[in-house]
């Protein structure tokens, strides 16, 4: 359907890639691969025709539909989260409005027999053949369906766009690209504002609806899930693998072994030509073999060795100092915005060196409850913190206040305590600022995502025991979040963690706190056994209303 011919993308004297070829066809489900910065989203805005490349040719079909999702979007002001979803289908109203013109032209006209008049009857055709095979009776109901599914309740249907954050804009702009029955779809990076529920759906969308669709994805489970093709973009170049992300990881693991051997081996040959031309260079005798393999090294085409996977490096925390046994007691907590109560009777403990996830779908009241802790929103009820608690806090928000004049490397040498001070270059590799060029950018300077990975990296260095994490992992890539999960694991304090990233939560937590329909309902268990759980009442609920 799409085929991508000897592309190549240059700016600043920089190659980004070069040489890239590959072609997308019906029904494949395709993970796009790489780390930050390989070029991944570039890809994807080439695949969509809002970038062009420095070399090399896009082909699709005429009447090929390619919807494109990018990270950040906004949706227009001034209609109904309904008005504006069925945009989509305005086009139909257009081409209603067409084949009536057309039709009363043709009553009109006498010429019968002119080309004129031939051209008119095969337009019109054409177009009723489109516009009757669309089943116009169902696209309200499909508007209906894809909102509730994507998290949106009935009432919210008549509010207007502009009372809704820029995640559920995010969500109205999904629900109108599903709509559109591409024959691709591009999406980067969807789950960033969806919570679990709505993923779930949108993986089963994806499996059973689309055609061909094309998703960069930072969420491993989601990622599994929906694709059955992995191209990874890495080094200016690209590697497509037949199989699933976790099949790839393994393939790849596998790849650079042997790309390894092979270039330990050149590094030997090399050496030993080097030895052979020093040892006789001046030898009469050898003066052809000598010349022979000067010319071989000069032509020797270097093995390039993938880059290193840093998800090996582990992040160790300071030690905590000791809270006492309860940090955290809430007792008949609730909270209420223009008499809109989000949660009420909230009463719960959670004890020293627990780990715990905060769930449900947004808007339900998860970060309120986090600010509500923090002492930043008045509530009812009491929320009272234990003995000696040192909070380190991550909002979602927290990437706007680091100091903007310090520079990449400043800001964590500042808080880096202790046998940690050695490693700041590891670190700040692994959480993607390797190289002095990055490590001594100015924090002015710095896109959203990277400050925000900025902003965690400095927190887990800060001596704290209850570590309150509201979504850390929307812009970290996967080798970035497996070093996080890791020292949260490692962590020796307490640990309260908002996330609808099931991946990340899987073998972290262990006790989940729901929050729905105004309540938040404790559950002591991981967070798969809490989804199953989740399914089994749903289905419960099912039965006692049928």
């Amino acid at each position: 359907m799409i085929t991508v011919d000897n592309l190549a993308v240059e700016f600043g004297g920089t190659t980004l890639f070069s040489g890239i070829s590959f072609q997308i066809n019906e029904k494949d489900r395709i993970a796009l691969m790489g780390k930050n910065g390989a070029g991944k989203s570039t890809l994807l805005k080439i695949l969509a025709g809002v970038r062009q490349p420095t070399r090399g040719t896009v082909s699709a079909p005429k009447d090929c539909v390619v919807a494109y999702l990018p990270q950040h979007l906004m949706t227009e002001d001034g209609r109904t989260v309904f008005e504006e979803t069925a945009q989509v289908f305005a086009y139909l109203k257009e081409t209603e409005k067409e084949i009536e013109a057309l039709n009363n032209e043709l009553t009109v006209r006498t010429d019968y027999d002119s080309d004129e008049y031939m051209q008119l009857i095969e337009k019109v055709s054409a177009l009723s053949e489109k516009f009757y095979a669309i089943d116009m009776t169902h696209f309200e109901e499909d508007i209906e369906k894809t909102l509730l599914g994507l998290g949106f309740e009935r009432t919210d249907f008549n509010r207007p766009t502009s009372e809704f954050s820029g995640g559920w804009r995010m969500r109205i702009e999904l629900a109108k690209l599903l709509l559109k029955n591409p024959d691709v779809l591009l999406l980067d990076e969807p789950t960033n504002h969806l919570d679990i529920d709505s993923i779930q759906w949108l993986e089963q969308f994806i499996r059973e609806s689309s055609k061909a669709v094309v998703v960069i994805s930072h969420d491993r489970k989601f990622v599994d899930s929906i694709t059955t093709r992995t191209i990874e973009v890495t080094m200016g170049r690209i590697y497509d693998y037949k199989a699933s992300y976790s099949q790839y990881l393994e393939l790849r693991k596998e790849r650079r072994a042997q790309q390894q051997k092979q270039y330990e081996e050149q590094q030997k040959m090399i050496q030993e030509t080097k030895d052979f031309i020093e040892r006789f260079k001046g030898t009469y005798s050898k003066t052809l073999q000598v010349q022979s393999r000067v010319k071989m090294l000069e032509k020797l085409q270097i093995i390039e060795v993938d880059e290193e996977d840093t998800s090996a490096l582990r992040l160790k925390f300071p030690p905590s100092p000791r809270s006492g046994q309860y940090p955290v007691i809430a007792d008949g907590v609730g909270k209420a915005f223009d008499r809109k109560t989000i949660f009420k009777n909230a009463s719960f403990t959670i004890e020293r060196g627990e780990k715990v996830a905060f769930v449900g779908r947004n808007g339900e009241g998860k970060s309120t409850l986090v600010k509500c802790i923090m002492n930043e929103l008045e509530h009812e009820g009491t929320l009272t913190l234990g003995h000696n608690v040192q909070i380190g806090y991550f909002a979602q928000n927290q990437a706007s206040l680091l100091d903007e004049e310090l520079t990449v490397f400043q800001t964590i040498d500042d808080v880096a305590k202790g046998e940690i001070r050695n490693k700041i270059r590891d670190l700040l590799g692994a959480f993607m600022f390797g190289g002095p060029e990055e490590s001594m950018k100015k924090v002015k300077v710095l896109s959203g995502g990277e400050r925000t990975r900025l902003a965690i990296l400095k927190l887990l260095l800060e001596p704290v025991n209850l570590l309150i994490l509201d979504e850390p992992t929307n812009h970290l890539d996967l080798k970035t979040k497996d070093v996080l999960k890791q020292a949260l694991i490692d962590f020796d304090g307490t640990l309260i963690v908002v996330s609808h990233d099931r991946d990340f939560l899987d073998g972290l937590v262990n006790k989940v706190y729901e929050f729905g329909h105004q309540r938040v309902k404790e559950h002591l268990c991981g967070i798969y056994e809490f989804l199953e759980t989740k399914k089994m009442e749903t289905l419960q609920e099912l039965e006692r209303k049928s």
